[in-house]
């Protein structure tokens, strides 16, 4: 079974994304990694990091809008998917973790 390299995107990289970063890092066969599409992000999105993903997942159609506007020479054809999560928890708030689970899950157990 192949390794899938998951890249969670949001805007700042302080809540959503490494929380999503941090529940599937132990899964079987999955690597995780995260980054923000903000200017002032804590970990701004890299060229690199798309490369390395098999996979992107980011939290709101405006994410995708603004990775699509500024990395589309990078993303030759990765599936992007939208999570439609709103800025509306904290990180690691379990009803986050429980959505994550719900949204992202069945995309990483059909590799």
């Amino acid at each position: 079974m192949s390794v899938i390299r998951a890249l969670f995107l949001c805007s700042q990289n302080r809540l959503r994304s490494p929380t999503a970063e941090q529940v599937f890092c132990n899964w079987p066969n999955v690597e995780t990694d995260s980054a923000g599409l903000g200017n002032d992000a804590t970990v701004p999105l890299s060229p690199e990091q798309i490369a390395w993903a098999s996979v992107i997942f980011v939290m709101e159609r405006a994410h995708r809008n603004k990775l699509s506007k500024h990395f589309r020479q990078h993303l030759n054809g990765k599936q992007v998917i939208c999570l439609n999560i709103p800025d509306d928890y904290d990180y690691m708030q379990p009803e986050l973790i429980k959505l994550l689970e719900v949204k992202v899950g069945p995309f990483l157990r059909l590799r």
